[in-house]
């Protein structure tokens, strides 16, 4: 296994259309921005991460929660962020359309 990625498995939440979320699914492969936390009473973010997110089924719809795998590239504080439990924010540009919580890390 190449180690500059890290490999976990999370619980994907994709958020109803009517709740700011997409129309349309998504598709294995998706590389939507991963931002793990906020600046402090605002809705801008200090970085987003680089990650795959990786599923058996077809496609993802809005509304929908499935396990997935996701692999993320190791760069900055990463291996310090993920932690079983931590739940991040799934976004397109500035707008969030889901969101995902840790509930494994793959052994490299």
């Amino acid at each position: 296994m190449n180690s500059d990625i890290k490999n976990i498995k999370a619980k994907l939440t994709l958020y109803a259309t009517e709740n700011s979320g997409r129309k349309t699914g998504i598709g294995t492969g998706y590389r939507p921005n991963h931002v793990m936390e906020y600046l402090p009473n605002s809705n801008d973010f200090p970085t987003t991460y680089i990650g795959q997110i990786d599923f058996e089924k077809g496609r993802i719809y809005p509304g929908e929660t499935e396990n997935v795998k996701v692999i993320f590239l190791k760069h900055q504080n990463i291996e310090e962020i993920l932690k079983k439990g931590r739940i991040w924010w799934i976004q397109e540009g500035a707008r969030k359309i889901g969101e995902a919580e840790v509930i494994q890390i793959l052994e490299e």
